[in-house]
């Protein structure tokens, strides 16, 4: 787990690197694959983005942050893990919102929904040791938007949110260093490197994700993380595959093509995630 939680202290949260990430429920009362490594053309990112205001719901603080323009991006691929790829831009960079001022950090589904007691958490454990580090940039860069979604999973872990939302953020990490791997120089120093660490983080966050979503499915109401419970289990079954988990994914991949409620679509990719596992 230290992975995952590394580089809380700059943030002034290395306390939180001691909390479990997810919460046990038993304990309580069209084929497409991951690209290669390739230079992509050059885009001006910032062309495709805007400042939004928010009203941070912890300190009322009202803020600006980056988000990406509705429909001016094209997604051309969509991986087996439902992450969504896209020609101008990662705007996986762009989904966790920040308030400057006091730390408070969500997934943009959840920023505005947190009770009293949540409020109080993330004021005492989070707001108090907060250390704010400023982006001067027009665009995220990849180091940003990944400290964001470290900042998004310490408030998750504080607030005691549902395993599927920190589950989410994990999924979510996953396709911000698969995006920066995607875009990195093969012809750069380092690159093995480079890759070779991002290709670990990237596995362990999407362990975690499993995981999450595994508790998550069989302890909450659906929709969960916004998804009803045929793309879930899809999602439960390629990100199993994508870890190696072999008994997970035969099961879920099972279930879906047997069902009466799956729709086409989802039994097709379920077919080329059965594929991939007699392949290996």
């Amino acid at each position: 787990m230290a992975g995952i939680f590394s580089g809380f202290e700059k943030l002034g949260l290395g306390n939180i690197g001691k909390e479990e990430l997810f919460e046990d429920p038993k304990k309580k009362t069209v084929e497409v694959k991951k690209e290669q490594p390739k230079k992509l053309q050059l885009v001006n990112e910032e062309d495709y983005l805007f400042d939004k205001k928010y009203k941070c719901p912890v300190c009322d603080s009202e803020f600006e942050a980056r988000t990406v323009r509705t429909g001016k991006v094209r997604m051309k691929n969509v991986d087996i893990d439902l992450r969504p790829d896209y020609d101008e831009l990662d705007q996986n960079k762009y989904d966790v919102i920040a308030c400057p001022a006091c730390g408070y950090a969500a997934l943009g589904r959840y920023f505005p929904t947190l009770n009293k007691y949540q409020i109080d958490d993330i004021r005492v454990k989070i707001c108090m040791n907060y250390k704010h580090e400023p982006n001067h940039e027009p665009i995220y860069s990849y180091d940003y938007a990944k400290r964001l979604y470290q900042l998004a999973l310490a408030n998750a872990v504080v607030k005691k949110a549902k395993n599927s939302e920190k589950a989410y953020i994990c999924l979510k990490s996953a396709w911000v260093i698969r995006g920066e791997t995607q875009r990195l120089d093969p012809e750069e120093e380092g690159y093995e490197a480079k890759k070779k660490e991002n290709d670990a983080q990237e596995k362990e966050l999407l362990e975690n994700a499993l995981n999450g979503f595994v508790m998550a499915r069989q302890s909450e109401e659906f929709p969960i993380a916004g998804m009803d419970s045929t793309t879930l289990d899809y999602l439960i079954a390629a990100l199993a595959v994508e870890t190696g988990k072999r008994d997970i994914a035969s099961k879920m991949i099972s279930d879906i093509l047997v069902s009466r409620t799956a729709n086409s679509r989802i039994k097709d990719k379920a077919r080329v995630l059965k594929e991939m596992l007699a392949e290996e």
